[in-house]
């Protein structure tokens, strides 16, 4: 893995001040990263004095035309390298947010404890594993999965006030805790950040998929997208990483940093 932005004498000061430190330029940076390099590489900003503020990540795959999956799933368009960076982006949040149909059609389990990020959690606070966060309007899911039956924190799911009381108490009998984070049947991004900071959880990830990401974006909570581009072409109708009613005037993000490995390019963008 190499980095291909430029380390520039600001760029370097940023990743000092984040806690981490740029790659080298040149050959010895062109090598399979550890696990401790992307952490580093990766890490959340430092909390600003006082309360600290929720930052919100996005980390999703992309085709090269523009396809978020391919027959309904990430997997055929992801990479080894993808998948090491998407564990360490889970082992640094707190929390993962994720829509209801993200969970149904990929499968989702609970967070795995990484032996390798179990030192680093510890020392920053954080429990064993990331809570996930299950955004769904009408609690529609499965709670037989282990997702619910046996996770090592409990799952969290995000929903609006009028969701039906039977499904809520459905949620909370599998051991969910439930959060209200909407007046309607619908879920308000601002206070689903809101609602998870309330709970000490201020390094949020999501995971999407393409609808919820929308949302966020439109909502303007969304701090970071790190967006892995596979070399891959796929055609067809798949969605694209974020959907929904197209935004009003485009939102810009700077580049922070880019990765390539195996012609895969893995971007870091930042809100200004």
């Amino acid at each position: 893995m190499r980095r291909l932005f430029p380390v520039t004498e600001e760029t370097a000061a940023q990743a000092r001040a984040e806690g981490g430190a740029p790659a080298a330029p040149g050959p010895a940076a062109d090598r399979e990263w550890g696990l401790v390099e992307l952490a580093a590489a990766y890490a959340y900003p430092d909390p600003a004095p006082g309360a600290p503020r929720p930052w919100l990540r996005a980390n999703m795959v992309s085709s090269l035309d523009g396809a978020a999956q391919h027959e309904g799933h990430s997997k055929p368009i992801s990479s080894a390298a993808d998948m090491r960076i998407f564990g360490t982006l889970r082992a640094l949040a707190d929390v993962v947010l994720v829509g209801a149909e993200t969970v149904r059609q990929e499968g989702y389990r609970p967070a795995r404890v990484r032996a390798e990020f179990a030192g680093a959690r510890a020392a920053a606070g954080q429990a064993p594993v990331p809570a996930i966060a299950i955004v769904s309007a009408s609690l529609d899911l499965d709670f037989t999965l282990p997702l619910f039956t046996s996770p090592l924190v409990p799952t969290l799911v995000l929903t609006g006030a009028a969701a039906a009381p039977d499904r809520v108490a459905a949620a909370e009998k599998a051991g969910a805790r439930v959060l209200v984070a909407g007046e309607g049947m619908g879920v308000e991004p601002a206070r689903a950040v809101e609602a998870l900071a309330g709970l000490g959880h201020t390094r949020l990830l999501t995971e999407g998929g393409p609808r919820l990401l929308g949302q966020l974006i439109a909502a303007q909570v969304l701090d970071e997208l790190c967006l892995t581009v596979s070399p891959t072409l796929t055609a067809g109708g798949a969605q694209r990483i974020a959907g929904g009613p197209s935004i009003a005037v485009p939102h810009r993000f700077a580049l922070v940093s880019l990765l390539e490995e195996d012609g895969f390019l893995f971007g870091r963008y930042r809100r200004p």
